[in-house]
């Protein structure tokens, strides 16, 4: 077996995952996984990070790029192995800026994979996206080639990961692979989460404050009257679409006056447009949803979600040896191993992309 270790970024803003797994054909093992929350000064820097200036965005690309290794060594020293030892390390790093429908089609990922490999003594994979953008390709979601890989050969499953956004693929046998991002996943709850707490809380620890409040439905139907929820597959998108001032266009000041029924609002649309967004454009249901990400753990979300998608089992990827936070690091780990031997790692009807690709850019170690 092979091992390749993996970093990811998140569109949360609270730290680096990073994932030491090995690879033998269609069988992976996560030998050590573990987040390394950010210094609260950087979360801050990346949350405004498309307000900076063009210094502090290139002094920021350096910051990450060491954290991002420090995070690697940091995982490897946990799981008692030598960076000599890791085939290669594929870096996600962290997306600042996402625009593949911009008159100039662009993405923008910040991490300088130089910084870690000269830091860890390993080659590194990076800048995944640019390249399906350069090849038509929304530069989104990657991680189907993953489930494709070592999900595909089963029954019909959908995959949902529940990061920053949220995004799904639909693989099984007789069914063409179909994956595109479902639209918010936790940004609007952990945005909703900070605002009321003055910043003292990145998000609603296991859904407990949605769980006291109530749903309102109105709400409901006017965040679903966004235009992304209409545009059909492929499709992307980020942050910059699903912000911050989107809670005060459709909630205004009630997540002032009732801030635990804003926030259960949220929680309760983000499974909303997720199922609602399978029955629109999954060309069949799945039998099974399996759920990755930092979603799993708001249990309130999860509740609504299973309830929404019945008679869908959903189940936690853990339940596949694969912990719901390791899933796209994981992923990663596996795309920069393809890219190092020359192989595709891409599946471009789920992107739009033109032909398939080989994603990543190699730095020698």
């Amino acid at each position: 077996m092979t091992l390749a270790l993996g970093l990811m970024s998140g569109t949360s803003c609270d730290g680096v995952s990073a994932a030491l797994v090995s690879f033998s054909g269609r069988r992976f093992d996560v030998r050590a996984f573990r987040t390394f929350p950010y210094p609260k000064p950087v979360t801050q820097l990346l949350l405004k990070a498309r307000g900076l200036s063009v210094p502090q965005a290139a002094q920021l690309n350096i910051l990450l790029g060491e954290l991002l290794a420090l995070a690697a060594l940091r995982l490897l020293r946990h799981g008692r192995v030598s960076p000599r030892t890791v085939a290669v390390i594929g870096s996600h790093g962290h997306t600042v800026y996402h625009g593949p429908s911009d008159p100039v089609p662009c993405t923008l990922q910040l991490g300088d994979p130089a910084v870690i490999a000269h830091c860890t003594g390993a080659p590194v994979v990076a800048n995944f996206r640019m390249r399906d953008v350069a090849a038509g390709g929304e530069g989104a979601p990657l991680v189907p080639f993953f489930d494709h890989h070592f999900f595909g050969n089963g029954p019909v499953r959908a995959l949902q990961n529940i990061g920053g956004i949220a995004n799904v693929t639909l693989v099984g046998r007789g069914v063409r692979p179909l994956a595109f991002d479902t639209g918010p996943g936790n940004c609007l709850i952990d945005a909703a989460a900070r605002r009321i707490s003055g910043g003292t809380r990145a998000f609603d620890s296991h859904g407990r404050m949605a769980r006291h409040g109530r749903v309102d439905q109105r709400a409901i139907q006017r965040l679903w009257a966004h235009p992304y929820f209409r545009q059909p597959p492929p499709k992307s998108t980020g942050p910059e679409t699903f912000a911050d001032r989107l809670i005060d266009q459709i909630l205004g000041a009630r997540w002032r006056r009732t801030p635990a029924d804003a926030v259960a609002t949220l929680t309760y649309f983000t499974a909303y447009s997720i199922a609602e967004s399978y029955r629109r454009f999954l060309p069949a249901f799945p039998r099974e949803v399996i759920v990755s990400g930092g979603g799993c753990f708001n249990d309130t979300f999860m509740g609504h979600l299973s309830r929404l998608l019945a008679p869908a089992v959903v189940r936690s990827s853990a339940c596949y040896g694969l912990p719901p936070q390791a899933k796209e690091p994981v992923a990663f780990a596996f795309l920069a191993l393809r890219a190092l031997r020359g192989q595709l790692n891409h599946l471009p009807a789920t992107t739009g992309a033109a032909e398939a690709c080989v994603l990543g850019t190699i730095t020698p170690a």
